[in-house]
Order: C-alpha cells, then sequence, then structure tokens
C-alpha cells in the first residue's frame, strides 16, 4: 500500500480519493474549500491538509482532479504547490482535462525537480467515479506509468498508457469530440421521434441494440426525455473541453466541423440558464 496525495474533490475526485483510502491506502486530501477536505476525512477516516504542499509531503503518488489548467498550476508549483512538498522519485498523477500545453509545461517542472509526472485524464462521468469503473487514459514515461497503474486501479477499470507526455490529454480530446458529435445526434432523433409523434422509449430499445447505439443512447435517452438534466458533466465544463480541442485543432492541422458546431449549441444552453446542466442537455435547445 502506497502514501499517497489527492488534490481536488469535486464531483469526480471526492469518490476517487474515497476508493484509494478503502483499497487500503494511506490518503491525505486537499481541497481548495477547506470544509470539504475535513468532510471526506471524517467521512473515510484519512486526512485533510490545508495546502497541496502539506499533502503531498512524504507522499509516494499524488493525484489531481482540478478544474482547468490555472487550477492544475496552482496546486503544482509556487510555495504551496504540490512540487514543492515532494520527496524525489515520487509521481505527480493528473486526472485533470487540461491542455497539453499546460502538461508539457508541468512534466518539465516535474521531471527538472526529479519527480515523475504522468497526464491521465478520465471519462466516465460522477457515476464511473463513484463505481470506481471509470477509463483513464495515460501519458508519461513508461516505468513511471507502470508504478501509478496499480494504484489507479482502485477507481479505474480500464487504464492505457497512449504514449509519451500529453499522449493521456490527447486522447481525452478525442473522447470530447466523439461525445459531442453523439449528443447532438442522439439529440436531434429523440426530437424528431417525439415530433412525429413516436413513443420515445419505445424507439430507443429498438434501435440501442443496432449500429445506432452508444453509452450515450443506453445511460441518458431516459433523462432526456424526462427532461432532467442533473446527471454528470455539466455544460461550462464541457465548452472548457472543447474549447481545448479546438485551438488544439488549429495547431496540428485537424479539421472538426461538427465538434465546433456543437460547441456554439453548447452556447446557446449557457444561454438559457444551462451552465451546470448535464451535456445531454443539447436537446433543450430543439424544444
Amino acid at each position: 500500500m502506497a502514501k499517497i496525495a489527492f488534490l481536488g474533490l469535486g464531483v469526480m475526485g471526492y469518490p476517487m480519493a474515497g476508493h484509494l483510502q478503502k483499497a487500503g491506502h494511506e490518503v491525505t486530501v486537499y481541497n481548495r474549500t477547506k470544509a470539504k477536505a475535513d468532510k471526506w476525512a471524517a467521512e473515510q477516516g484519512g486526512t485533510a491538509a490545508p495546502t497541496p504542499r502539506e499533502a503531498a509531503a512524504g507522499a509516494d503518488f499524488v493525484m489531481a482532479c482540478v478544474g482547468n489548467d490555472d487550477d492544475l498550476r496552482a496546486v503544482c508549483t509556487g510555495a504551496d504547490g504540490a512540487f514543492a512538498g515532494m520527496k524525489p522519485g515520487a509521481i505527480f498523477v493528473d486526472h485533470t482535462t487540461v491542455s497539453s500545453k499546460v502538461t508539457t509545461e508541468m512534466y518539465a517542472l516535474a521531471k527538472a525537480a526529479g519527480l515523475g509526472f504522468v497526464d491521465a485524464p478520465v471519462s466516465g462521468g460522477q457515476a464511473g467515479a463513484e463505481n470506481g469503473v471509470l477509463s483513464i487514459m495515460c501519458g508519461g514515461e513508461a516505468a513511471q506509468y507502470g508504478a501509478a497503474e496499480p494504484v489507479m486501479q482502485a477507481y479505474g477499470r480500464t487504464i492505457k498508457r497512449l504514449g509519451e507526455s500529453g499522449a493521456g490529454q490527447l486522447t481525452k480530446m478525442v473522447n470530447q469530440i466523439c461525445i459531442a458529435g453523439l449528443v447532438q445526434a442522439l439529440s436531434e432523433g429523440i426530437n424528431f421521434a417525439e415530433k412525429a409523434g413516436l413513443d420515445g422509449r419505445a424507439v430507443i430499445d429498438v434501435i440501442a441494440g443496432g449500429a445506432a447505439g452508444s453509452w450515450q443512447m443506453a445511460n441518458r435517452h431516459e433523462t432526456m426525455l424526462d427532461d432532467k438534466f442533473e446527471h454528470g458533466f455539466a455544460v461550462d465544463w464541457m465548452r472548457k473541453d472543447l474549447g481545448i480541442c479546438l485551438a488544439t485543432a488549429d495547431e496540428i492541422g485537424a479539421s472538426l466541423p461538427v465538434t465546433a458546431l456543437v460547441d456554439q449549441f453548447y452556447k446557446d444552453v449557457q444561454a438559457m440558464g444551462g451552465n451546470r446542466w448535464d451535456t445531454s442537455s443539447l436537446i433543450k435547445r430543439l424544444k
């Protein structure tokens, strides 16, 4: 069992850190809102620390699941950042979805300090985190990934190294690109069925097992039909991720016309007040 720090206790990080504690690791947590870290420690039996540096002191692994590029820099760097408290040879595992630019930056800083760094964004949403069945796409040096993989098994079902530093974040971009198109298509299909006077649930029952089937269809069609959008990944976060995808596409010369369009549709959802609705709320535009 390892000594682990976990930084960031949002809807994903809170249960992920809990799985590590339940697996027998010695877990210390840090959260920007201290009350949440204290609550986690009281529930799970771990320890809360007031700064990332203090959480990371003596840890074998430091896991992070924060909000964006700036949040990652904040927990990694500076006098109170995790890098300042980590022991030589310790490995930082970043589960945040961030740009490949900040990943390259943090990897270089970690390497210069004698630390490991693995980019390891996740997919599977809040339910996947709670049930310990996340998909984790990783980039980094093979030996460092190999050391971290057994730890990630506490909350990951599919864990794979895709290449050197940054490969995990690039793979997460592919994930978000695919989700954007799938959710828009599902929204259009359900709306079409209802406008045509069909029973939406009956339609999905028939087509879900065929070529049109997807995770989004299986897990979101009922809540979409019920006009409930409080399940999983928020529109604000999806727009952040799609912005990263579109910026990276410009850098590498890739074309993302559907992704760019769906990003604008999510902007419409934000204008409707749906910032915190989950990503399946694209159907609200059509209604």
